[in-house]
This record gives structure tokens, sequence and C-alpha cells, in this order.
């Protein structure tokens, strides 16, 4: 039933879908299977740091990783045990500032019957588990999704599906790379299927048993509400674990909401897994440049609307810098001066955690993981991506808790 044995196998096996990729000249990341630290660390260079790395006999994202450096990436491979022909290691070219693109669909006989093209919030680096994902997507260009689309009938007339498919893909600078495609559904599936009112396993298992089936009319032009579906974690229930995404998956569950824009859906999906409105005091650690960069305008809108920003120091002069006054709070570290992050996160003086990693030098993973794991602990709302950061604070000021429409699924059009 479905697509074939053999035809999974070429989508399955990185060697095989790189090479029939190469074939239908669709782009994708460079990559290399190696089998020695000295294979791993030169093509590293060659495709330039960061990298992603993955041991060759894992699923999921697990035991994967994004290194940054030469000595990352050496450590990195001591935790990794075993490098050799029976074990070897995948390595990755990570493309920084990448918008991660979903295409859920359904195809028969190699034909495509249905498709949904959503976005992450999230830049891509996030296991899409874990990612805050949009339908329809609100930041894609039309001719963006119109290629999107182009590359998934291409992948299914090669692989002659029939039945589900879920395909991600990399965007940056209108170029789109192909990360995989998996021959079944994914948890998106009935997320789309939701928002779209297109029941796509119903199409998939007409598919599968050789029925005939009529393509939906309805596409995500057609749409006018928005849906997000976000993810929910059990941090507080793992003592000591540092509340980070990354490329493995951590989330323990996920909510769908749907709004009449982007503001009301992320606000809605942002509330149902626990985060709240703040109230007053606000606590920024923005990390690296580009992070800053990406909260400033928010932190512009908080302060337009009357809210106390506290920001660790380098936040705190790069905001001083472009014209956002802000508080200076000292890093846990310094226990001495006041106002100590500490101290306000366990007094529950800071209403919200904003808090990006920023590398791994031991001073600043101390710290960073010391307010991250104490705003867990003492249940003070957390967030840890600027890209999210910045989408859930320009929708609790553009409109309130109580502005939030109240509808039925069935009122959506």
């Amino acid at each position: 039933m479905g697509t074939s044995p053999e035809n999974i196998d070429r989508a399955e096996n990185r060697q095989k879908f790189s090479a029939m990729l190469d074939e239908l000249n669709i782009d994708q990341p460079r990559w290399s299977e190696l089998t020695s630290v000295d294979d791993i660390i030169a093509f590293s260079e060659e495709v330039g740091f960061p990298v992603l790395v993955r041991p060759s006999y894992v699923l999921s994202g697990a035991a994967m990783n994004v290194v940054s450096n030469k000595d990352e990436l050496e450590h990195f491979l001591t935790l990794a045990a075993n490098v050799s022909k029976e074990y070897p290691v995948v390595v990755s070219e990570f493309i920084e500032e990448a918008k991660e693109i979903e295409v859920d669909a359904v195809a028969k006989d190699g034909e495509l019957v249905a498709y949904a093209i959503s976005e992450h919030v999230e830049f891509a680096g996030v296991h899409s588990g874990d990612a805050t994902i949009v339908f329809p997507p609100q930041k894609l260009y039309i001719e963006t999704m119109r290629r999107v689309k182009k590359i998934a009938r291409e992948i299914a007339k090669a692989l002659h599906i029939s039945g589900p498919f879920n395909m991600q893909l990399l965007g940056k600078n209108n170029e789109l790379k192909v990360i995989e495609c998996n021959l079944r559904a994914s948890r998106s599936f009935p997320f789309v299927s939701k928002i779209l009112k297109v029941n796509l396993i119903d199409l998939a298992t007409q598919v599968m048993l050789g029925l005939d089936v009529q393509k939906p009319n309805k596409n995500l032009f057609d749409l006018d509400c928005v849906g997000i579906k976000a993810p929910q974690f059990s941090f507080a229930r793992l003592a000591k674990a540092d509340p980070v995404l990354g490329v493995d998956m951590s989330s323990t569950g996920e909510v769908g909401c749907i709004g009449d824009n982007f503001d009301e859906a992320i606000l809605t999906s942002m509330l149902s897994v626990g985060y709240t409105i703040p109230k007053k005091n606000i606590l920024i650690s923005s990390g690296p440049l580009r992070s800053k960069m990406e909260l400033l305008e928010s932190a512009r809108l908080l302060k337009e609307k009357g809210f106390n920003i506290f920001a660790t120091g380098g936040t705190h002069k790069f905001f001083a810098e472009n014209g956002v006054d802000t508080t200076l709070i000292y890093w846990p570290s310094e226990p001495d001066k006041r106002p100590n992050s500490l101290e306000m996160i366990r007094e529950k003086e800071i209403d919200l955690v904003i808090n990006i990693p920023k590398n791994l030098s031991t001073n600043e993973l101390k710290n960073g993981y010391k307010i991250r794991r104490n705003a867990i602990d003492f249940n003070i709302p957390l967030i840890t991506n600027a890209r999210l950061a910045s989408a859930f604070i320009q929708a609790f000021c553009k409109m309130g808790q109580d502005e939030i429409s109240i509808k039925s699924w069935q009122e959506y059009k």
C-alpha cells in the first residue's frame, strides 16, 4: 500500500536522496559522511563554521550538534565515541539566519494531489517539533512559495509517491535548499488539515487504498485566518536541564491555535502553552549581535508601552547606543552588585525573562544557564529565541488578552 519500499529507501538513505536531488538540479546544503576526525575537521573548515554534526546511528535529531569552531568540534567528537568506517559522522553546512519552510502534501502515482506550505517563526536550527509553525506563511514571497511547490512536485514525481509526505527546506536570499523529505505524515499534518479544513490524512488513505481522489478546491491563498502550532515544554520537571532549544527535540506537547491575524494567533498560542502577558518588568539578555538587532524594535515598543526593561551589560550598552533607555542588571556571577538578575528572579520581581544563548565561553555558559534555570524553577516565563520573543512582544503590545476573539472552529473561513 502506498509508496514502494524502494522509493522510501531512496528518500531515507542520505546518499541516494542527495544523488537524486543532484539529478533533479535541486539545491541542498553541502554535506559529507566521514570516517576520520582529520577528514571531519578538514571538511568543516572547507564549508566554514558553524556546521551540523550528526553521528550516523541516531534518530530524530538525538546527539546532533551545531558547532561553531574547531575547539567545539573536537570536544563534540570526543563525546561521539567511535568515529570509524562502522560509525561514520555526517557533517553538514549550517546556514545561519535561514528561514525554515515545511511542506505537508499528498501525492498519487507521483502527482501532487494536495499540499500545505508553512513557515517557522524561529530561524533554522530549532527542531521542527520545537519550532513555532505559522500557516499560511506570513513572511514568504509568493515567488518563493511557487518555487517550493515546484520542488515538491519534482520530488513527488521522482520518488513516485503515493500517500503522505513531509518536506523541509531552507530559504535565504531567495535561494531554496532541501533538507529532507519523509514519506510519511508529520506532526504538522493534522494542524494544517484543521486550518485548511481539508483532511489530508483522509486523502492519503484513499490514495493508498487505490481509490479515486478529487483534488481539493481550497488552497492557502483562500484563507482569511492564521494558524500557529506552538510547542509545550516540561523543563520544570527536568531538574537542572538547560531550557535551550537546539537541533534535538525537547518539546513534550503542542497546541494549535487560530486567529484572525498573526498577532492574535501568536498571542493565543503563547498564552495556551503557559506564558502570561508581563505586567511591568522584563529582563533582556540578548546574546549575539544579530539577536540584539532583532530585539531592538521590540525594546522600543516595550518602552512606549511603559514597561521597565532590565538589561545585562552588553544588551544595556547596545540599547543605550540606539536610544533605548534600560536599567543595567548584574550577572549571577556578580552577587554583590544590585540589581542582581538572580535576586530579582527569585523575588518574583521579573515578569518575563528573555535570554538568548551567546557562546560556549565558561562564564557566559554559567551566567546564562543560571538565569534560564532559575526562571524555570521560579515559574517566570522564559523565551530563548529572539525571533519568537520579538513576535510575542509585538503581539501583546498591539492587543490585550481581552481583545482575543472567541470563535468556534467553524467560524473561521
